[in-house]
C-alpha cells in the first residue's frame, strides 16, 4: 500500500498568506499544515509516500521534510505538478511511484481529529476497487456530495444546487491501481481540470466503490481564511491525528 498527498496548486483562495510560499507550508496551530497528513498516512501504517508538490515554492518542501525522519520514515518521495490541472491530474503523476499497488491519497489540507486504521484495514481487504470517505456537513451546497441508493452510492455530485444528501466526500480517496486508466481516460471540466469526482463517478458506474464514514472532526483548512482559522483554533483545543 502506498500513499500519496497531494500539495500543489497555488492557494489563491488563503491570498495574500499565500502570495510568498504554498499553502501546505502555512501554520495549524504548532506545525505546519503538509505534517497533518502525513501523520495521518503514518498512523494508518503506511510508510512509502510520495508528495506531490507545486508552485514556485516546491523546493521548501524538501527544505522542511527532508527524508522525513521526524514522522520515522526512511525516504520520501517527490514529485512536481506544473501549474492547476486538477486533482485527477496530480494522481495520475505518481503512476510510476504506485508501480501497480493500491493507493491511499489525502489531500495535503486535509486535517482529521482521529485516525483512518481501520478504513485502511478495511480497504486493504477489498480484492479491488476504491473506497472513499463521508462526513455529514451542514453546507453541502460547497461539496462534492454522495448521493446513496441502500448500501451504496449511486452517484456523486458537485457542488449541487439541490443536493439529495448531506453527506460530502472529504479529500481521502482509496484506490487499486486501475485509477492510473481511468485518469488517462478523462476530458478537462469547464474550469480546465481533470476531476476527482470523475475519478470516484468511473468507479461507481463499475460497480466497485465502496465508502466509510469518518468519525470526529474533519477540516478542509485550505478552504479560506475562515476555515484556516477555524482548524487553527479546534488544533489547538483538542488536537488531531489521535489514535483512538
Amino acid at each position: 500500500m502506498k500513499g500519496i498527498i497531494l500539495a500543489g496548486g497555488l492557494g489563491t483562495r488563503l491570498n495574500p498568506l499565500t502570495a510568498i510560499t504554498n499553502k501546505h507550508l502555512l501554520p495549524v496551530y504548532d506545525k505546519p499544515m503538509i505534517f497533518y497528513p502525513i501523520k495521518t498516512l503514518v498512523n494508518a501504517g503506511i510508510k512509502d509516500i510520495m508528495i506531490v508538490c507545486g508552485g514556485n515554492n516546491a523546493g521548501d518542501f524538501l527544505r522542511l521534510l527532508g527524508n522525513g525522519s521526524a514522522f520515522g520514515l526512511k525516504h520520501v518521495n517527490y514529485t512536481y505538478q506544473q501549474g492547476q490541472g486538477g486533482i485527477a491530474e496530480a494522481v495520475g503523476l505518481t503512476a510510476h511511484f504506485a508501480a501497480g499497488d493500491k493507493v491511499v491519497i489525502m489531500l495535503g489540507d486535509n486535517i482529521i481529529e482521529k485516525n483512518i486504521k481501520k478504513q485502511v484495514l478495511d480497504f486493504e481487504r477489498q480484492k479491488s476497487g476504491a473506497r472513499i470517505l463521508l462526513k455529514e456537513v451542514q453546507n453541502p451546497r460547497e461539496y462534492g456530495i454522495a448521493e446513496l441508493d441502500g448500501d451504496r452510492i449511486s452517484n456523486i455530485v458537485e457542488k449541487p444546487d439541490n443536493p439529495k444528501t448531506n453527506f460530502a466526500v472529504i479529500g481521502i480517496y482509496m484506490y487499486d491501481n486501475s485509477v492510473f486508466e481511468i485518469v488517462r481516460t478523462l476530458k478537462p471540466s469547464k474550469r480546465g481540470e481533470l476531476e476527482i469526482t470523475d475519478v470516484n463517478n468511473a468507479y461507481i458506474q463499475k460497480g466497485q466503490m465502496s465508502y466509510s464514514y469518518l468519525d470526529g472532526y474533519w477540516a478542509d483548512a485550505g478552504e479560506s481564511i475562515e476555515a484556516l482559522l477555524e482548524t487553527n483554533n479546534f488544533v489547538k483545543k483538542y488536537g488531531a491525528n489521535k489514535m483512538d
